[in-house]
């Protein structure tokens, strides 16, 4: 009955907890809920006020669109042959033709005075705008030609990005062939036989092109990487980096468990190949696998200490004395 007790009592405790952190997930919910209902109210109100403006706008843009109507009632005048005077601004239709007047109106008067008013809005000459326009005319000339350089230094631009893609391309494309070569080589002294091929997802597009891996293990079938088992699996990538080592030797290696799962005789494969590259490229390796430990030159590691703290230990085997390896 004790036990019974104490395992319910563990499912009422993770009930409990669950129970607590869907408490906490509610109250976060309305806390939520809340703010997004006043944020709906500041935003409603906020709508309501946009409102008000935009037909306070439209009113005055009406009224200044009455006032702009009656401001520009131009005319043109028919001048005898003895007389001369200027003549009416481009105005298109704007511009209205005066008719003969054989006698005055009653209300000449009010007429005169909305004329004046008119003239009174539309200001005095300005004697600077032929200046203005040429400083302005100036300006987009000086814009115009930048524009003009920007467009040609793009072209040039878009012409060099060409070349190198083009170039990159047959750069990888020369580098894709050599690595291949040797992935089927090293894939071959690996698993005691078998073969594995390099293959481009898009052979049209270098630039963009993704790799793909085949590989036929000893008496079985050319299969995907994605089927086959994790040791294979690292085998094959431990492959694929030893060719690309080989087509571009690197000055050092990091390499973190690659013989984790491995067993003795791939592991022996695995220490003959560092050790024939070694030569030209220099490896760390992290491991806990005796076999590959043989043949390193030094070895690092991290104990306990007498006073509970990690602490690093070396050794060159070459040092080590025979007494030791008996």
């Amino acid at each position: 009955i004790s036990k019974e007790i104490e395992e319910l009592s563990g499912l009422i405790g993770e009930s409990e907890a669950k129970l607590s952190t869907m408490e906490e997930q509610l109250k976060s919910y309305e806390s939520n809920d809340s703010q997004a209902r006043k944020a709906l109210i500041s935003s409603q109100r906020e709508h309501s006020q946009a409102q008000i403006r935009y037909t306070r706008k439209q009113q005055r843009m009406e009224n200044l669109q009455r006032r702009i109507e009656d401001d520009f009632g131009l005319v043109e005048f028919d001048y005898e042959k003895s007389v001369t005077g200027p003549t009416p601004l481009p105005f298109n239709q704007m511009v209205q033709k005066l008719v003969e007047v054989k006698e005055l109106s009653q209300d000449i008067e009010d007429i005169l005075k909305r004329k004046r008013l008119q003239l009174r809005r539309m200001g005095s000459i300005n004697v600077e705008a032929q200046q203005e326009y040429l400083e302005v005319k100036e300006r987009i000339e000086f814009l115009n030609n930048q524009m003009d350089d920007l467009r040609k230094a793009e072209k040039d631009i878009l012409k060099v990005i060409e070349e190198l893609d083009e170039k990159m391309g047959d750069e990888f494309k020369k580098t894709f062939d050599v690595v291949a070569k040797e992935f089927k080589v090293i894939f071959s002294r690996l698993f005691r036989g078998g073969s594995a091929n390099l293959l481009l997802t898009d052979t049209e597009n270098l630039n963009e092109s993704g790799v793909d891996i085949e590989a036929r293990l000893p008496g079985k079938r050319m299969q995907r990487l994605a089927v086959l088992s994790g040791g294979e699996r690292a085998m094959t990538a431990v492959a694929l980096v030893f060719a690309l080592i080989k087509a571009s030797p690197t000055p050092f290696c990091v390499m973190d468990e690659i013989d984790a799962a491995l067993d003795e005789s791939n592991v022996s494969r695995l220490r003959d190949l560092i050790i024939e590259l070694s030569e030209h490229t220099q490896f760390i390796l992290i491991t806990h696998n005796r076999n590959t430990v043989q043949v390193a030159d030094i070895i690092y590691g991290i104990t306990l200490g007498r006073d509970t703290t990690s602490q690093m230990v070396s050794l060159k085997l070459e040092d080590v004395d025979d007494r030791y390896s008996s």
